[in-house]
């Protein structure tokens, strides 16, 4: 048990201090390329959809019935969107609007740069709040897959820290714009990431250490559930506000066969015991 949280801990700190990639894209360009983000989540979301619905899921209804796994999956839907009712949208839009006002160089806009600067602090670390309260459950995730194998538990940190990515610029692009500090955008973005590798710590101590497999398999049917929330609710509607319907469309399917690739070779290459 010892050496799979240990294994869950690297995965999900891989996956948390992704926030950390894109509080760097913000520190090395103030005004990020929202098409290539877009790109990135409608990615992401691909890798999310195709491990939920092809992997997760799948195997919840071979292991446990049609019927059980059908119901462990949608507890995670529901779950998951109770949870997002009180987590605050993450967006990138209040800083890039009243930065581009900056731009223009009119004494408007320095007036209101100065009396929203206050409240664009306050609003990233709302979203900073949110993000971390939005981790934790993927640590949870990450534990729980890397519980049934390495296999799942590496395709889900993937998935996850790409998905990171846009979370850690939506903290960091708020934070450096109302103090001008890199660093401040960096720790803060940096820090909402760690709730991922706490909430495998966390739900180390909650599950037993020996759960039984039908057990293991509808929590990962429920894993399957949450993520497939978290890509339909979150991440496909902000690829498609970045770059475009078309596009994100297009980086969507590209995510998925990326994905589904990864997982025939992951299974070919890891020992049997390691890829269940």
């Amino acid at each position: 048990m010892d050496s799979q949280v240990l294994v869950a801990l690297a995965l999900s700190l891989v996956g948390g201090l992704s926030t950390s990639i894109g509080a760097l894209v913000v520190i090395l360009n103030p005004t990020p390329n929202l098409k290539m983000l877009g790109l990135l989540q409608g990615f992401a979301a691909g890798l999310m959809l195709s491990i939920s619905f092809f992997d997760l899921a799948h195997n919840a209804l071979n292991s446990i019935g049609f019927l059980k796994g059908n119901l462990w999956f949608f507890a995670g839907v529901i779950f998951f969107a109770v949870v997002a009712n009180f987590i605050p949208e993450p967006t990138l839009a209040p800083s890039t609007d009243v930065r581009s006002k900056k731009n223009n160089g009119d004494d408007g806009g320095k007036d209101l740069m100065k009396k929203h600067r206050r409240q664009v602090l306050f609003s990233g670390i709302i979203t900073a709040i949110g993000i971390s309260l939005h981790n934790f459950p993927e640590g949870m995730a990450v534990f729980l897959g890397s519980m049934k194998g390495l296999r799942v538990g590496l395709n889900l940190a993937l998935a996850i820290a790409l998905h990171n990515i846009p979370e850690g610029v939506a903290v960091a692009l708020p934070i450096y714009f109302a103090t001008q500090s890199k660093w401040q955008a960096f720790k803060l973005a940096t820090l909402s990431g760690f709730a991922e590798p706490l909430g495998v710590v966390i739900v180390a101590y909650l599950f037993p250490s020996s759960l039984s497999p039908e057990i293991l398999e509808g929590l990962l049917g429920s894993v399957g559930g949450v993520m497939a929330f978290l890509t339909l609710h979150e991440m496909l509607p902000l690829a498609f506000d970045y770059a475009g319907q078309k596009q994100a469309v297009k980086a969507v399917f590209l995510g998925m066969a990326f994905m589904s690739a990864s997982l025939y070779f992951l299974e070919l290459s890891l020992p049997k015991d390691m890829s269940l």
